[in-house]
């Protein structure tokens, strides 16, 4: 029998961006990327530390790969971040993600992000979604890459740039991408990567903000009904006590 063919081949380049200094994480990167069954089409993009700014430097970083892509003529362009780590990768998840975006337009679709918002679709494997941030692990095509690509440099963080694109964008349900406790190498970012690790790491954060938005009513719900309860605790039991 014929093996079925890797979803990952929809894609056709597959960037990693990474610091030159940095072989530590492509070595840990391409164990990730063997576990899923992608090794043999990322392409390791190395970049060196901007000297000024950070933020640039991850900005024009990921610029670097959509145009890549487009010089190479892909019509889907997947960028990665080298600290990106896999878990609950099914390839029958990403297959029904394929599947949903060939059929209709898309800008964006993510493999694990935070998000602001996010609703169903008629594919249970993939949420539409207003995107916040993390742009560890993502997949562009080439209408919106056209476009998007012609954006410079204008103070602004990537993920902001992101937030401000009208979409529409997806993910992954549930997400298998997540960045890995690695320490981060923005500068700008060390003291909120700090209380990321106090709230868990990344991992869980996004876990549980995928949780939070996939089921935001019922919670909601959960919490005025405990607060009703306990209201009506405090009523009661101040009634006793002037009894």
């Amino acid at each position: 029998m014929t093996a079925q063919r890797s979803p990952w081949r929809f894609f056709d380049r597959i960037y990693c961006i990474s610091l030159t200094d940095r072989s530590d994480r492509r070595a840990s990167a391409a164990e990730e990327f063997s576990r899923v069954g992608l090794l043999a089409q990322v392409e390791f993009v190395t970049v060196r530390r901007h000297e000024e700014n950070s933020e640039q430097g991850i900005f024009e970083s990921h610029m670097r790969c959509i145009d890549a892509g487009l010089a190479a003529d892909a019509r889907n362009i997947v960028v990665f971040e080298d600290d990106v780590i896999f878990r609950r990768y099914s390839a029958d998840t990403l297959r029904a993600c394929i599947e949903f975006v060939s059929t209709r337009p898309w800008s964006l679709i993510f493999f694990g992000c935070l998000v602001r918002r996010s609703w169903r679709t008629e594919n249970r494997s993939v949420l539409g979604i207003r995107y916040r941030s993390l742009a560890h692990a993502y997949a562009v095509n080439r209408p919106f890459a056209e476009r998007f690509v012609q954006r410079r440099w204008k103070g602004v963080a990537f993920d902001a740039v992101l937030r401000s694109e009208p979409g529409p964008f997806y993910s992954a349900y549930p997400g298998f991408a997540f960045q890995s406790d690695s320490p981060t190498d923005n500068i700008k970012g060390v003291r909120i990567d700090r209380w990321r690790r106090l709230c868990g790491g990344l991992c869980r954060i996004q876990k549980m903000n995928e949780f939070y938005h996939r089921h935001q009513t019922t919670i909601i719900a959960a919490h005025i009904l405990a607060g009703l309860a306990v209201a009506w605790l405090a009523a009661s039991s101040f009634g006793s006590a002037l009894r």
